[in-house]
C-alpha cells in the first residue's frame, strides 16, 4: 500500500510539473506580442531580437505554455498524425485585410510533435504549398 501512495505522489508531482510549463524570455514583451494580432500593427518585429536569441527556450514547450506566451496562433495547419503548427504573423501584410486572407509576410512557425510539444522553431518568408494526398 505505502508504495502505490508513493508511486502516485511520484506520478502527481511529474505530471504537475509538466503541466505547469511556463516559459519567460529576458527582454521580451510577450502582452505587447499577444496585443499585435496577424503584426497588423508593425509591433512584433521590435520584438523579434530577444525572441530570436532565445528561441532555444521554445523547444520542448507544450502548445499551452505556447499560448501563453504568445497568444493563440494567427493560423493554425494538423499535419501528418497528430502533428500541427502554429504560425505568427512578424509584419504587417495582406493577412491585415478584411477576411484575413493568408499572406506571404514573414511568419513564425512553430511545430509540435506527437507528443504536442514544441520540434521545430523557424521563419518562413511565403504561404506554404498544399500538395494534394495521391
Amino acid at each position: 500500500m505505502m508504495h502505490r501512495i508513493l508511486l502516485f505522489g511520484a506520478v502527481a508531482s511529474l505530471l504537475a510539473s509538466c503541466s505547469g510549463q511556463s516559459i519567460t524570455i529576458p527582454g521580451f514583451d510577450d502582452a505587447t506580442w499577444r496585443r499585435d494580432s496577424r503584426a497588423c500593427q508593425g509591433l512584433r518585429r521590435n520584438l523579434l531580437p530577444p525572441l530570436d536569441q532565445n528561441r532555444q527556450l521554445l523547444y520542448g514547450k507544450t502548445n499551452g505554455a505556447i499560448n501563453a506566451l504568445l497568444g493563440h496562433p494567427d493560423e493554425e495547419e494538423l499535419e501528418a498524425q497528430t502533428q500541427r503548427a502554429y504560425y505568427y504573423y512578424l509584419e504587417p501584410g495582406e493577412q491585415c485585410q478584411p477576411g484575413h486572407p493568408r499572406s506571404a509576410a514573414r511568419r513564425l512557425l512553430l511545430r509540435f510533435g506527437a507528443l504536442n510539444t514544441v520540434t521545430e522553431v523557424l521563419y518562413t518568408t511565403s504561404a506554404p504549398i498544399y500538395h494534394k494526398p495521391n
